[in-house]
């Protein structure tokens, strides 16, 4: 359960409201959240001046009445703090050069670190109180819409320490974050992007065009750009080691000291998921490698190769001549088609976002990079793009646009305790509604190139979201069990294990490139442990609601969809995910998945043989 009303991650930074915003279709409009400067100022008064309440509660909570109180309390401080965090990030991302915003961070922070100061009593005093009291407020009249929070602190009471200990494990918590900044500051301020010359021009290699240079069609430039930027890890190596290492060992001991088993346990328990669910991913994917190696075998025989090696991974199969753009009115008409069968009511609220201002679409100097979705329990949501009318961008603005109506359908339906959702379930929302944009894509695909195309890139999505982040899991949990041991990792033992994966999930048309090995360095979630999973359990959940939404003539199951897009964190993820008709903790969603996998590929094969590229 995502406690946001006790714990959310701020970033705060305020800009004038006499800064010029481009009054376009496309571009945000942050007065939905404050009309003027004075209205954010009175949220800020609200907060600051409450702060003192709340810490009156404190050795206190000794009776549900109080209990009761403290809540209603910390919801009104929390939700106007969450209403100024989002209205000053967005200011932000609209321009990072802002210089009235950099007066009002410091001001907010100092509010923000003062809030967290203060609320951090709450939890811990609620855990320290007997297991009978808890019981007994979890089933009270007045505590009853907290029902499940109490579930929830009646289960970590078994992983609670002391008070000293807490208080101990609390002072040393942010060494635990240390690995990572460690990692952060190799990889971004010591590392140096290689550049490489080639047909007599100067090329730097960097994480957001290496990506590009691998779909280049021509071999010798792909195979240049890849040994370049691979070999260019190296004078890191040994470092990220020592940091990865000691990422995890901080994971295993603090899990040891609050009585799991593992990292992978608390991990685990922390989202609520069942071990069974990671055991019978990573055990149903092995299962299906042979579909991944024919995909690979394929690309082989399309290529005209001898072997694929990691720079063939990515270079499409069709031809460039199909390449489409898509003006940001086409984009919009596509994607209100595509998600018709989640019902008018979905399509209106897609189509009243899409008019009303909640996409910043289009890049512009100073303006955050990248795209995301982001709202408040007391807001609307609020999506931003960097849009260069590809395809690609046409599904991120589905996915973000999943993630939105995932926002707008919880906070109509639940209480402030019980919006948000876990990173579990999150992802669900988000990849069905590029399940249904594939769908609707292909279906559309007017020649056998145009076709050749679109499955070329959801074929890359499931290996992508599915294969790798498996692999990467496997990894994860390879670490984990070593470090557990008490064994070290060193970079020589990290690359071999790397590269034996590759070797596994290929297959035996993949050649393995020794640049190939330092590829763990460059995921940073590593440090956020058994994290990868969730991507591709997410994808498997979609991909079984939206198959059923199509089948289902009825509309029970888009019914189901919606109550589960509705749902919040009202109940544990695999709970939720059940009641709208999938069970994760089976094989069934994934082998339904990959049985779709193979039947792109033989698509896929089909066409390239018709057109006798094999």
């Amino acid at each position: 359960m995502k406690r946001r009303w006790l714990i959310f991650a701020l970033v705060f930074l305020f800009a004038s409201e006499t800064k010029a915003i481009e009054r376009t279709p496309y571009t945000w409009n942050l007065a939905d959240i404050y009309r003027s400067e004075r209205e954010f100022t009175k949220d800020y008064t609200f907060v600051s001046d409450m702060l003192p309440t709340l810490s009156s509660y404190q050795g206190k909570l000794k009776n549900e009445s109080t209990v009761a109180k403290l809540f209603s309390t910390h919801e009104q401080v929390a939700r106007k703090l969450e209403k100024l965090s989002l209205y000053a990030q967005l200011q932000q991302d609209l321009n990072i050069e802002d210089k009235k915003a950099a007066h009002f961070k410091a001001k907010v922070e100092t509010l923000a670190a003062n809030y967290a100061t203060t609320a951090a009593f709450i939890e811990p005093e609620l855990l320290s109180l007997p297991k009978e009291t808890l019981e007994k407020w979890k089933n009270s009249k007045s505590l009853k819409t907290y029902a499940r929070y109490f579930s929830e602190l009646l289960e970590r009471k078994a992983h609670t320490l002391s008070k000293k200990e807490e208080q101990l494990l609390a002072k040393l918590s942010p060494l635990a974050d240390e690995a990572e900044n460690i990692y952060h500051y190799a990889t971004r301020g010591d590392y140096t992007p290689p550049v490489m010359r080639i047909d007599g021009k100067t090329v730097s290699l960097t994480g957001g065009n290496f990506l590009k240079a691998l779909e280049h069609p021509d071999r010798t430039y792909r195979k240049q750009a890849f040994q370049t930027f691979f070999t260019s890890f190296e004078q890191i190596q040994h470092t990220a080691a020592a940091t990865l290492y000691a990422s995890v060992k901080a994971d295993e001991l603090y899990a040891k000291a609050r009585r799991y088993d593992s990292g992978l346990e608390a991990a685990l328990a922390n989202d609520d998921i069942p071990k069974q669910v990671f055991d019978n991913l990573l055990s149903t994917v092995n299962e299906r490698l042979p579909s991944l190696h024919r995909y690979i075998d394929l690309r082989k025989k399309a290529l005209q190769l001898q072997a694929v090696h990691s720079y063939d991974l990515y270079v499409p199969l069709a031809s460039k001549t199909v390449t489409k753009t898509f003006p940001m009115e086409k984009a919009e008409a596509l994607i209100l088609e595509g998600l018709k069968p989640l019902g008018n009511d979905y399509v209106k609220q897609v189509e009243y976002a899409f008019h009303h201002r909640w996409l910043d679409v289009y890049p512009r100097p100073k303006k955050y990079t990248g795209g995301y979705n982001i709202s408040a329990y007391d807001t609307h949501p609020f999506i931003l793009l960097n849009y260069d009318q590809s395809l690609d961008e046409v599904l991120t603005i589905a996915h973000e646009i999943g993630h939105a109506m995932n926002s707008v359908l919880t906070n109509k339906k639940q209480p402030y305790h019980y919006s948000g959702q876990s990173i579990f379930t999150a992802e669900v929302a988000s990849t069905a509604n590029e399940w249904l944009m594939m769908d609707y894509l292909l279906k559309q695909a007017k020649t056998d190139e145009e076709k050749l195309y679109l499955l070329n890139q959801q074929i890359d999505q499931i290996r992508g979201a599915l294969y790798t982040q498996v692999m990467y899991s496997e990894f994860e949990q390879a670490i984990h069990e070593k470090v557990g041991k008490g064994e070290s990792l060193t970079a020589e033992e990290l690359n071999d294990m790397w590269l034996r994966l590759l070797k596994k999930y290929y297959g035996s048309a993949y050649a393995v490139d020794s640049e190939a090995a330092l590829g763990w360095l460059r995921i940073p979630h590593f440090y956020d442990a058994f994290y990868v999973y969730k991507y591709a359990t997410s994808l498997a959940a979609s991909f079984e609601l939206t198959k059923q939404i199509k089948e289902d003539k009825t509309g029970k199951a888009t019914e189901r969809y919606l109550q589960f897009l509705s749902a919040g964190t009202s109940d544990d993820p695999i709970p939720l995910l059940q009641k709208a008709g999938v069970n994760i903790m089976s094989p069934k969603p994934l082998n339904n998945l990959l049985t779709y996998f193979d039947s792109l590929v033989t698509e896929m094969e089909q066409i390239l043989h018709k057109q006798g590229k094999i």
